[in-house]
């Protein structure tokens, strides 16, 4: 890929839940989404920075770099695997504040979603497969 195909990718941020996750869960689909998504699109992956959850002198830290990546993003791909107060921050950061497109993937039905994640991601879908598909027909260059 030449560098004019490159700087004309979209990004996309990988929001999910880290904090209390289950061992390697919140890694194993955002690498999934890489494998998936990495060829056509940037992605910009919070675990790639080496905080530690719950230390005072980070969390500043923790949440300005999340925040810079969800204004760097074209998109937002969230997990919305379980309720997760930072994830919903970014939900609502990226759609309400920045106008983003945000496409979420969950196990829950519409009726056990929680109003606010159904207000604001664009689209829920209820696997990645089906949102990295979502993602390639929408906005694949």
């Amino acid at each position: 890929m030449n560098n004019l195909q490159t700087s004309h990718r979209k990004t996309i941020y990988l929001s999910g839940p880290i904090m209390d996750e289950h061992c390697g869960a919140a890694r194993a689909w955002r690498d999934a989404a890489k494998k998936s998504l990495g060829e056509k699109f940037r992605l910009l992956d919070p675990m790639r920075r080496m905080f530690v959850d719950r230390q005072v002198d980070s969390a500043n830290e923790i949440v300005e770099f999340d925040l810079q990546d969800v204004r760097d993003a074209d998109i937002v791909l969230v997990n919305y695997n379980k309720p997760s107060i930072g994830t919903s921050m970014e939900v609502f950061y990226a759609a309400h504040d920045l106008g983003k497109f945000v496409v979420a993937f969950s196990p829950f039905e519409f009726k056990d979603c929680s109003p606010w994640m159904a207000r604001y991601c664009t689209k829920i879908l209820s696997s990645l497969e089906e949102a990295v598909q979502y993602i390639e027909t929408h906005f694949a260059e």
